[in-house]
């Protein structure tokens, strides 16, 4: 675990939040993913996880709790104010890599070959 970011602020990061919250966050990795993603790919080797991720967020099918996981930390990756600031080049993902590795070995088995899929067609819009 990086040294960023320990575990109390992980667990804050990534707890239950409302289903109103939830329906912030989405909104804001709706309209942030794109920008984001294309900035921070060449810090972070599994952009197509975190991408796949995404999707597997707005599928329905996913369990609520599961859902919650995956917006929690896709809405820190694209809030551009965190513990460690974006901008700062060789450093400002650091943060976002933590809370993104953990929220994904909690969910990995919800990501269906669909989710694969939709991410690598968004990754190839990007380039």
């Amino acid at each position: 675990m990086d040294k960023m970011m320990d575990n109390e602020r992980l667990a804050e990061v990534l707890g239950p939040v409302s289903e109103a919250e939830n329906g912030r966050r989405r909104q804001r990795v709706r309209d942030n993913l794109r920008r984001t993603a294309r900035r921070a790919a060449r810090q972070i080797p599994f952009m197509d996880e975190v991408i796949a991720a995404y999707y597997c967020a707005l599928d329905d099918k996913t369990p609520t709790r599961v859902r919650g996981v995956l917006l929690a930390a896709l809405a820190y990756f694209v809030l551009p104010l965190d513990t460690i600031p974006d901008f700062l080049v060789g450093f400002g993902f650091t943060d976002d890599v933590a809370v993104l590795t953990a929220a994904l070995t909690a969910i990995r088995g919800h990501i269906t070959p669909a989710h694969r899929k939709a991410a690598r067609e968004f990754l190839d819009e990007q380039d």
